[in-house]
């Protein structure tokens, strides 16, 4: 049956609170990221992704604290993201309690920093986040929050975060975040096929069945979700239990 798969909450914060939007956009608040953080550890997450979306300086101090004040509420792995450009940046988180790290634009902008992150704190900590959209021309990965495409193709990209030692690739579908329809199980069964580690699926979860698409169509290692899990339309123990009644190896 393989590893088990993994049900992963993500939590958006922007200016100390969750935040949930469509496409990227229409940002609307969700509730204080401690209290969630509690909340899905207690639930059964297998694990937690916090993003700071906005990652402006003045906001880092803020959002370390935050990420302190979870560390000490949880007993899941807990992976941080937003705003880390150098090896500082991810020293502090992992001092703050952290994980894990996911980069996303900083990689694409400077790809040394996978391998850097890597050689210092060994590929499990570096998970390497790819925004991507399925354009007119194929899947093109974009940065800066989805505002701005960037000429690197979504497999041509995460073939190099691979070999620049990366433990971990979250994949948002840009196409389908926030609206529900289902994960983008094609793209996500080729990076499978393509890639030797993990591939969380990010972007699109509206009902039990997206998960359980993810996982054997997408060939998914893990699914991660926001919404659903937010707003109360998915408790995550009735989530795991209709999984392992479809087969899928799950912890419960």
């Amino acid at each position: 049956m393989g590893l088990a798969k993994r049900i992963i909450p993500c939590l958006d914060v922007k200016n100390g609170e969750t935040v949930k939007g469509t496409n990227f956009v229409n940002l609307r608040s969700a509730g204080d990221p401690v209290e969630l953080g509690k909340a899905y550890s207690e639930a059964g997450a297998d694990e937690l992704v916090f993003l700071d979306i906005t990652a402006s300086y003045e906001g880092r101090k803020t959002f370390t604290d935050m990420v302190t004040r979870v560390a000490a509420e949880i007993n899941i792995p807990f992976t941080v993201g937003g705003g880390i450009n150098e090896l500082k940046d991810v020293e502090r988180l992992l001092h703050a309690g952290a994980d894990k790290i996911s980069i996303n634009s900083a990689a694409i902008r400077n790809p040394e920093l996978i391998s850097d992150i890597t050689g210092q704190f060994g590929s499990q900590v570096c998970v390497c986040a790819i925004d991507a959209r399925l354009d007119e021309d194929g899947w093109h990965c974009y940065v800066k929050g989805g505002r701005e495409r960037t000429e690197l193709g979504l497999f041509d990209w995460a073939h190099e975060v691979q070999e620049r030692g990366a433990g971990e690739i979250l994949f948002t579908s840009m196409n389908h975040d926030g609206v529900k329809n289902g994960y983008a199980n094609e793209a996500l069964a080729h990076l499978a096929e393509i890639l030797s580690i993990p591939v969380i699926a990010s972007g699109g979860a509206g009902k039990k069945e997206h998960f359980r698409d993810a996982f054997t169509i997408g060939k998914a290692d893990a699914a991660l979700a926001a919404s659903v899990f937010h707003f109360g339309e998915i408790p995550i123990p009735e989530l795991k239990e209709y999984l392992r009644e479809e087969g899928i190896g799950i912890r419960v």
